[in-house]
């Protein structure tokens, strides 16, 4: 399982699905809503939720794509019970996200995903082009 905002496709996110997709057979993408990106990032993402998750569906690489909650970032996690979540490079954990799995039962290995070519594959980075 992995989560972003995805707010423009780029071979950055292509890269980081197919790293994650080696730590397991089946990979679940969740979708940040338009609310929770605008809420942490400040501005609302380029494209809306609905279209960014199709997407993000339409990848063979993604074998579910997913929205997630708008209020409980962990039910995506709770609902699909996956054996791995994979961050990436730049993802910022929420306070307590390790005790907040335990306190769930939730015994997913966690593993941070390296950066592709930062200085040029970051959706920040390609909004100021």
């Amino acid at each position: 399982m992995v989560f972003g905002a995805f707010s423009i496709l780029h071979p950055g996110h292509l890269w980081f699905f197919r790293q994650a997709k080696k730590y397991g057979n089946y990979l679940i993408v969740v979708l940040g809503r338009d609310t929770t990106i605008k809420k942490i990032k400040g501005t609302p993402p380029q494209l809306n939720e609905k279209a960014r998750l199709e997407i993000i569906a339409a990848l063979k690489m993604v074998d579910k794509a997913v929205l997630g909650d708008k209020d409980d970032w962990y039910k995506p996690i709770l609902k699909y019970k996956p054996a791995v979540i994979c961050l990436g490079y730049d993802q910022k954990e929420p306070e307590g996200f390790l005790e907040q799995l335990k306190r769930k039962n939730i015994k997913a290995k966690i593993i941070r995903i390296k950066s592709f070519k930062p200085s040029k594959y970051k959706s920040s980075k390609i909004f100021k082009l």
